[in-house]
């Protein structure tokens, strides 16, 4: 079934009742520029980031990286070239794949050792040494107050 015929249909019906407003055509469009702009914002945009971070992280593959393929071979890469990868699946055996054939890279992230896990540690300590002098810290405190 075509559309055609029926928005000429709506275009002479208007053109025979006379003059129509001038906003009336950006109304009846306005449903179609929404459902584009969700489209947009839905569907298209997270791809086009999605595959921006994937092309990024490709880019970086290098010499010991641990990485699944998108068959499901876990291994290490052994060799970068230009286009391709070759990964070191077990001790005698090296796989060369396209680079594209690669899932995601699993390098273990190093420990990160904030601040506040440090002060943390520090007022943990000071309160087990007032606790081998004779009691908790309360008890410290109600024996200052006396």
């Amino acid at each position: 079934m075509s559309f055609l015929p029926l928005f000429l249909q709506a275009a002479g019906a208007a053109g025979a009742a006379g003059a129509s407003p001038a906003g009336a055509g950006i109304v009846t469009f306005l449903p179609f520029i929404l459902i584009i702009l969700i489209m947009y914002f839905l569907m298209i945009r997270p791809q086009n980031k999605k595959q921006k971070e994937t092309q990024k992280m490709l880019d970086a593959l290098k010499k010991g990286d641990k990485v699944i393929t998108i068959g499901g071979i876990h291994g290490t890469v052994s060799n970068v070239k230009d286009d391709t990868v070759t990964v070191k699946v077990d001790d005698n055996c090296r796989i060369e794949f396209n680079r594209t054939a690669i899932a995601s890279v699993v390098n273990p992230k190093p420990l990160v050792v904030d601040a506040k896990d440090e002060k943390k540690d520090k007022d943990n300590k000071a309160d087990s040494s007032s606790d081998k002098n004779g009691g908790s810290a309360d008890n410290a405190k109600d024996k200052k107050d006396e």
